[in-house]
This record gives C-alpha cells, sequence and structure tokens, in this order.
C-alpha cells in the first residue's frame, strides 16, 4: 500500500519526498545530491518527463567542522619524539606553511638561504609561489643539503643519481640529469 508510480508524481511530491528524507531520515548533504540527481535522470532520461526547473527540495546543510590544531606545547612534544629526516620535514612544514608533498617535491634550487626564502612550484592548483624557509631550521637544512649532495655524488660515480628532464629540457641543458643543485 501507498506505492504510486513515479510518472503519476509530479515537483510538489518529490519536495515532500526530500522534506522526510533530509529532516526524518538525518541523511547526509551529499547522499541527498546522489539522490536528487538520480530522481532526475529518472524523470529527465527514463520517463521521459523533466522535472519542473522551480522544484525546490529541502536540503541538509553540511555540517563545518573546525579543524582540530596542536596548541603549541603539544607541536612541541610532537618534534621531541622524532628524528632525523622526517623530523626536519615535519619541522619544514610547519614553520614554512608548505603542503606535504610540496616538501616531498623540495629540491635544491627551490631553498634561497641568502633570503630566507622556499620557492614552491606547480603547488596546489599548479600555482607557484613562495614562502618563508624559517630561520631556525636554517643550519638543519643546510647540513641536510650537504649529506644529499654527498650522496648524489657518490650515486653518480656509481653510476647512479640521473633524474628525469623533459625532453626538451634534455636537449637545451645535457647534462642537466646529473646537476647537483
Amino acid at each position: 500500500g501507498g506505492k504510486t508510480h513515479p510518472n503519476k508524481l509530479g515537483a510538489r511530491d518529490i519536495e515532500r519526498f526530500f522534506f522526510f528524507f533530509s529532516l526524518q531520515g538525518k541523511v547526509a548533504a551529499s547522499t541527498q545530491r546522489q539522490a536528487l540527481n538520480a530522481l532526475v535522470f529518472l524523470y529527465k532520461e527514463v520517463l521521459d518527463q523533466p522535472l519542473a526547473e522551480d522544484i525546490a527540495p529541502t536540503r541538509a546543510q553540511r555540517q563545518r567542522k573546525p579543524p582540530t590544531v596542536l596548541v603549541q606545547k603539544e607541536v612541541e612534544q610532537l618534534f621531541a619524539v622524532m628524528s632525523g629526516k622526517h623530523a626536519l620535514m615535519a619541522k619544514l612544514i610547519y614553520g614554512s606553511g608548505l603542503r606535504l608533498m610540496e616538501c616531498i617535491r623540495l629540491r635544491l634550487q627551490d631553498l634561497d638561504f641568502g633570503q630566507g626564502l622556499i620557492f614552491v612550484r606547480g603547488g596546489k592548483g599548479g600555482k607557484d609561489r613562495t614562502t618563508l624557509l624559517p630561520s631556525y631550521l636554517e643550519q638543519e637544512l643546510q647540513a641536510q643539503v650537504t649529506l644529499v649532495k654527498a650522496l648524489h655524488h657518490r650515486d653518480l660515480e656509481e653510476g647512479f643519481g640521473l633524474v628525469y628532464i623533459p625532453e626538451a629540457l634534455a636537449r637545451k641543458y645535457p647534462n642537466a640529469e646529473r646537476a647537483t643543485g
């Protein structure tokens, strides 16, 4: 009982359904959007009865949750139990505002110790930007740069350590794949 074929229902019936769906059903906003899109598809493509443009279903609002932020003491405790390059990366992300992948892709030529800057190339949205290089990390970063250069030099001597260079750039700079920064 109580079942009616969709081709006998109109926009107001769908609005009533969504009122129940959103308020009494306690359904997430993304689920509601998916259901509405499915109904629009059903009526337009299957039943060949496009829904009225003025349909205004009641929708649940996305709940915005504030981000969890560590207080300074918690950050210090976290850094105290970290070591090595992962600690340096975490400190760099925290101190400069880099995103994780920006930090992972960081190259020697992206660091400007003289001006205290980090050049982020191809960051979020493919955009380049500049951020501050934290002065308290300068010595630790310099030590990492020295270590990486020595490792790269050793790799080159052993026949390794080449990096991918796009074809046009490889023609312009024939030895760029071996560069140390």
